[in-house]
């Protein structure tokens, strides 16, 4: 890997800032706070750093952002899927775990084929209480996955024929074969698991030569794995719970890395005073995959 240089990149703190995704087209980086329930676009100056940044609330904790083709974004939020358009009117979508207040969305991303992936995970964080589900293109869900523990990090390797999918509960990156047509998984194995006490992979992001970013929660790094689990390099941060990354930038060969500040004591937070910020690493000598938006069916505002 090539000298690389860490920079804190946004100037507001999050809670739990988390999921960021760069949306090419508008050239905009997307992120959300868990906690704080908001939703972030932060467009670059020409030297790269961040020039504005818009933030539109919600009424539940969102997960993750999507943009979607036809304009607007979808999120992971609450029991279920949400639609919000450029002015900030939100529209429910699929709601899988409504009634439910003991589980929300966590992590999610669309696929190659446009369909938007979210996983849950339980409040109290109950082993075994999280369910991936798939918001397909007629704007059905579909249940995928049961048994997760904290539904995580989710990517697909360049040629799409494998999904990854973290679970933050049991410490481990699984690894999939995909279907394109269909958005069958199967042939699950753990990749890696990460044995350091207390430390856990939360996101990820592929890069163009098939590399796997993890964002070590606790771990105060960032690793790349390659496609067969071997570690390939480590980036440290100055915060202890970076919580996912995304290539982005006009080359889309900047990583940004969201972190939370989330139950850190008074000591820890006067080390890190950039904890829950988003940061900007470049020169890591690599590109990262477009970020996919939502191709399914989405409201207009008039359907109110």
């Amino acid at each position: 890997m090539t000298a690389h240089e860490v920079k804190v990149w946004s100037a507001t703190p999050g809670l739990l800032s988390e999921g960021p995704r760069w949306h090419e087209e508008r050239q905009e980086l997307l992120w959300v706070d868990i906690l704080g329930r908001q939703m972030h676009r932060g467009t670059l100056g020409p030297d790269g750093a961040l020039e504005h940044v818009e933030t539109i609330s919600v009424d539940r904790h969102v997960g993750a952002v999507a943009p979607a083709a036809g304009g607007g974004y979808v999120l992971a939020a609450g029991p279920g899927f949400l639609f919000v358009d450029d002015a900030g009117w939100v529209r429910e979508l699929a709601q899988p775990e409504d009634g439910r207040t003991d589980v929300r969305m966590n992590d999610g991303a669309c696929d190659p084929q446009g369909r938007f992936w979210g996983g849950t995970m339980a409040y109290d964080e109950s082993p075994g209480a999280g369910t991936l589900f798939r918001l397909e293109l007629d704007g059905s869900c579909t249940t995928v996955l049961t048994g997760l523990s904290i539904s995580n990090g989710i990517g697909w390797s360049p040629d799409a024929s494998t999904m990854y999918l973290n679970d933050s509960g049991t410490g481990c990156v699984e690894a999939f074969r995909f279907d394109g047509p269909s958005g069958a998984i199967s042939d699950r194995r753990t990749l890696v698991h990460v044995d350091q006490p207390g430390v856990v992979p939360d996101g990820l992001t592929i890069d163009e030569e098939g590399g796997i970013w993890v964002a070590l929660w606790n771990g105060g790094a960032v690793h790349r794995y390659a496609p067969d689990g071997s570690l390939l390099a480590t980036v440290q941060l100055p915060v202890q719970r970076p919580t996912s990354c995304a290539f982005g930038g006009p080359g889309r060969d900047t990583l940004f890395v969201t972190s939370a500040r989330t139950d850190l004591d008074e000591d820890a937070l006067a080390r890190q005073p950039h904890a829950g910020k988003v940061f900007a690493i470049d020169g890591l000598g690599v590109r990262g995959l477009p970020c996919m938006p939502y191709r399914g069916r989405t409201p207009r505002s008039s359907d109110c």
